[in-house]
């Protein structure tokens, strides 16, 4: 096993013909895994099957902005979390190069708190990765150009946005040889540590995010149809 996936490993929970969906050690983030069918044209795969998803976390994800980072080799974004409600659940996968996305628990209460988990996001196996409201995310790109998109459930709003160091001792967030030297933006490099954080009280709770997401699995349960 590669040394950043710290956490166990992944238990399938959604087998389909052209995707499969893991929740990862950590609580309400989930590994997608598309199934690519090629033939002499190239390959074709579905990127995002919305009620697949809602299978696994509990309602659809209401995605309402689009976003495309293209970064070099060695550059770390992130960490990066948003006030809930309403949040902001993250969709994300590369379009080119590679990157480890890191999805790291800062939920106060949490049985995973402090605790994260990486996957390898790239051209080839081209996963994506679920990462729930409440969750702090990071990526560092390990090659030059490498384009990361991820689509939002709420639209930026700057003074709803927070961030941790990542390079916080405490987290200790592993970083792969091939990524190179860390190069963070001065916002992420002066970002507070974890501690620092819940110091703060800008860190969510579990509690909180429980009822959260529970009322977000009520609201689509009462939509959908009756069964006759």
């Amino acid at each position: 096993m590669p040394q950043y996936a710290r956490l166990a490993v992944n238990t399938r929970l959604l087998d389909s013909r052209l995707v499969q969906i893991r929740q990862l050690g950590i609580p309400d983030a989930y590994e997608i895994t598309p199934k690519q069918l090629g033939d002499e044209r190239g390959i074709f795969l579905e990127t995002y099957r919305f009620d697949k998803l809602a299978e696994v976390v509990g309602h659809p994800v209401d995605l309402r902005q689009g976003n495309t980072s293209v970064s070099h080799r060695g550059v770390i974004r992130g960490i990066h979390y948003v006030d809930v409600p309403r949040g902001q659940a993250k969709y994300v996968s590369v379009a080119h190069g590679a990157a480890i996305d890191y999805v790291v628990d800062i939920r106060l209460g949490s049985p995973t708190f402090g605790t994260w988990e990486a996957v390898l996001l790239d051209e080839i196996d081209r996963r994506a990765v679920y990462v729930a409201e409440g969750l702090g995310h990071a990526f560092v790109a390990l090659t030059d150009n490498t384009a990361v998109n991820y689509f939002t459930t709420d639209v930026y709003t700057p003074s709803r946005e927070h961030g941790i160091n990542p390079l916080d001792p405490q987290l200790e967030l592993v970083f792969p040889a091939e990524a190179g030297e860390p190069i963070l933006s001065p916002a992420d490099a002066a970002a507070p540590t974890l501690a620092e954080a819940e110091a703060n009280g800008t860190l969510p709770r579990w509690d909180g995010l429980r009822a959260y997401y529970a009322q977000l699995d009520a609201e689509y349960q009462s939509s959908r149809p009756v069964a006759g």
